[in-house]
Formats: C-alpha cells, structure tokens, sequence
C-alpha cells in the first residue's frame, strides 16, 4: 500500500505544510492567533493533494515525509523529520491510507511528531514529567464508589488486579479511596515514577502524557506501555463506571461505539509513539510487523 516508502530519495521540490493557508491569502497578522490558529482543532479536513507518499532520510539521519516530491512540514514551519525509519514508516502509512479527503483528527501519529516538532508550549522533559505526574493524584482507578454494591464489585474485582500488579512492579505504595480528596500518595511513590519517567526521552514522555491524558489514569498508562494490558483492556478499565451504567440503562449505541473506537484509536497511536521513540530498531521492526 504504501508506495516506495523504503526507497531513500536524494532530490525533493519545495516544502509543503498541508495546514498552510491558501496562495495569496497570508492569514492572521497575529503570531500567537497564527500558533494558536494552527494547532486547533477546526482544520480538520482537506482534499487530497498528492498521490505518492515516501520516506527520505536526511542531514544527521533523521528521516522526512515526502508528498510526491514536496517535503512535508509542520504547523510551527519546520521540516517534519523524525528520529528514526520505524517512525517515519508509521506516519507515512497514516497519510499513504487517506482517501479522498484527508481526515487530520485520524493522524494521531502525524499529531504528536508535530507536537515533539514544535513544542508549542516550550515545555522542558521535567515540566511534561510533572504534569504526567499530577494524574496520580486524581488518578481514575484510586477513585471508588460506595455504592452501588454491583460497581463496588466491579471496581474491586477490576481495578485491585492492576493495582497490585503497579506495587509490585515499581515497589511503590498507591492504595485507593472512596474519599472525594482521593489516597494520600506517599512521596516515595512520586519519586520513584519520576525517576523511572526520566528514562524516557522528550519524544516518548510526549506520547506517554498523551496516552495518560486519554485514560485519565498514570497507573493503566504504565500497565498499556510495560505490556501488562491490552489497549483494549486499557480503554475498557478507564470506562469502567461508565461501561457499569451503560448495561443497566442503555446507550446510544452508535455514539457509544464511536466514542470507544476513537478512544481506542488514540491511546493505540500514543503507545505506538512511545514505542517507536524508545525502543531498539529490533524491538520497533517487531512493533511495525505485528
């Protein structure tokens, strides 16, 4: 399907950002509308403009997307390379698949190079290592209910597994609490995540915190990337009391099907990025080939 992706091209035409405004329209005169404009969500659609897509790669061996024979860029401006094949493979095929239309809010791979890429925000590793940090505190599945007694159940019967399964693997304690103020997490247990998210790199803590702000849980995050879940088992233990109230009242179904495959979509494509960003060129042709 994806055309002469393996073959390194050496000549390329212009550059091309699929965002960029139309020719002779220059946009807003505002830098900051500009940066804000272009990482928004309304651009969400656009007709197709190329009918090959490849890999290139280029100075320090970094690898560039290319749309027939124009490089692609980002939304900030910059040449879209990334670190490495693997990647650039993976998000190649996310443009190689569309149609017709090119459907952005389906490129979650291309989404999170350009964050990485440009860092909109200009945040440090330790500033995403805080903000990662900060979910446990109102982690999803430290939160439990009283009643009723059947989630209860539910809670205790889902959630203790992965619990108990986190303790052990990082040493750490974490507990659960029906209290709105939530467990008290011992500082000890903070530094040792901190330490271990300090041995990932900035492209990686960035699609970790995406996938951790999917499921709303740093514990089920860790559980999907060591490979203790399933992104199924992942997304469903997220829902968990959402899942409990839909078979005792119902749903839209369509609506609630679409939500779960989008929310699966997501986390996929952010463990993805942690992988291919981290990971050996063994471990990430494996990854690729599965």
């Amino acid at each position: 399907m994806l055309r002469n992706i393996c073959r390194y091209q050496r000549q390329f035409g212009q550059v091309i950002w699929p965002f960029s405004f139309p020719q002779g329209h220059h946009g807003p005169s505002v830098s900051t509308h500009i940066q804000k404009a272009k990482y928004s969500s309304a651009l969400t659609e656009r007709k197709k403009f190329y009918e090959n897509v490849s890999i290139s790669q280029g100075e320090g061996g970094v690898f560039e997307i290319n749309l027939d024979k124009r490089k692609l860029k980002t939304p900030g401006g910059k040449l879209f390379t990334v670190p490495n094949e693997a990647l650039a493979i993976a998000v190649a095929t996310e443009w190689d698949v569309q149609k017709d239309t090119l459907k952005f809010y389906t490129m979650h791979l291309t989404t999170l190079c350009n964050t990485a890429l440009d860092n909109p925000t200009q945040r440090t590793e330790e500033q995403i290592i805080s903000a990662a940090l900060k979910f446990l505190d109102t982690d999803t599945i430290c939160y439990r209910v009283e009643e009723p007694p059947g989630l209860v159940e539910l809670q205790r019967n889902e959630w203790d597994p992965v619990m108990n399964w986190i303790e052990q693997r990082y040493n750490v304690v974490i507990g659960s609490s029906s209290n709105i103020m939530g467990p008290q997490i011992p500082e000890e247990t903070k530094d040792t995540f901190r330490q271990h998210l300090n041995s990932y790199n900035f492209w990686a803590l960035t699609g970790l915190e995406y996938v951790i702000t999917q499921l709303k849980s740093l514990v089920l995050s860790f559980g999907l990337i060591d490979r203790h879940l399933s992104v199924e088992q992942a997304v469903l233990l997220s829902r968990l009391e959402e899942e409990f109230q839909i078979q005792h009242w119902g749903n839209v179904e369509s609506a609630h099907d679409y939500d779960m495959y989008e929310l699966r979509a997501r986390t996929a494509a952010g463990a993805m990025f942690v992988y291919l960003s981290s990971e050996s060129t063994a471990v990430k042709r494996k990854i690729l080939q599965d």
